[in-house]
């Protein structure tokens, strides 16, 4: 089981990248399986324009809080929002 601490937009973008190439995914078919628009994907993976997540994650750490992410063995089936 894979786990990712999650500090910032930058953190979550770097979980997506890695849990998509752990599960052999490119960008695209990522995109095609969730709906997910390609570029959109790429941004957040690159860590821009998560500026809203970078303060609600900042609001949990002054909380107290942490925030991982959990990459479990079998991946999931993917459905589009």
């Amino acid at each position: 089981m894979q786990q990712f601490l999650v500090r910032g937009g930058s953190d979550l973008g770097a979980a997506v990248a890695e849990s998509r190439l752990i599960r052999g995914l490119t960008q695209e078919q990522l995109s095609e399986e969730t709906g997910i628009e390609r570029t959109y994907l790429a941004r957040l993976e690159a860590g821009a324009s998560v500026q809203l997540l970078d303060r609600a994650l900042f609001l949990l750490r002054r909380l107290g809080a942490e925030v991982t992410v959990t990459l479990p063995e079998e991946p999931a089936p993917t459905t589009k929002a």
